[in-house]
């Protein structure tokens, strides 16, 4: 019995003399991976004419560029952007037409949802455009 008691108090003691345990890493199981789905229409190039993939931390997917387009997103984020946010509507943009082509990009970044479409029907949405390139293609002549 006291080898018992013994046993427990050195357990005890080797226990709090290691500290506390570390956290676990819940934050990457809680939230969802960053997955996106890039469709693309009417840009004038067939072969840019689809739908594209993307994850991110790791980067993945069947995006031609998926690590630059993953740390587009980062850097854009780290600087508190949000890179799907709509052109406002007070905003005043020049009347330039970029073309056709039209992208909606779908999934999830940072945890949350994305639903986001990009045009190249004005000076602002084409700004918006080239802001993502290389997730988005350029549209640049």
């Amino acid at each position: 019995m006291l080898r018992l008691a013994a046993f427990a108090v050195t357990s005890a003691l080797a226990a709090a003399a290691a500290g506390p345990l570390p956290p676990l890493p819940l934050a990457g199981l809680l939230t969802a991976p960053d997955r996106l789905t890039i469709a693309m229409t009417d840009t004038g190039n067939p072969r840019l004419d689809r739908e594209y993939r993307l994850e991110c931390d790791p980067a993945g997917g069947d995006h031609p560029q998926r690590e630059q387009a993953c740390a587009r997103l980062e850097h854009l984020s780290q600087e508190g952007r949000n890179p799907f946010a709509p052109v406002s509507d007070r905003q005043i943009c020049t009347m330039q037409y970029g073309g056709p082509a039209t992208a909606r990009i779908t999934g999830t970044w940072h945890g949350q949802k994305v639903d986001a479409t990009f045009r190249r029907t004005n000076g602002c949405e084409i700004s918006r455009w080239d802001e993502l390139e290389p997730l988005l293609p350029s549209g640049r002549s």
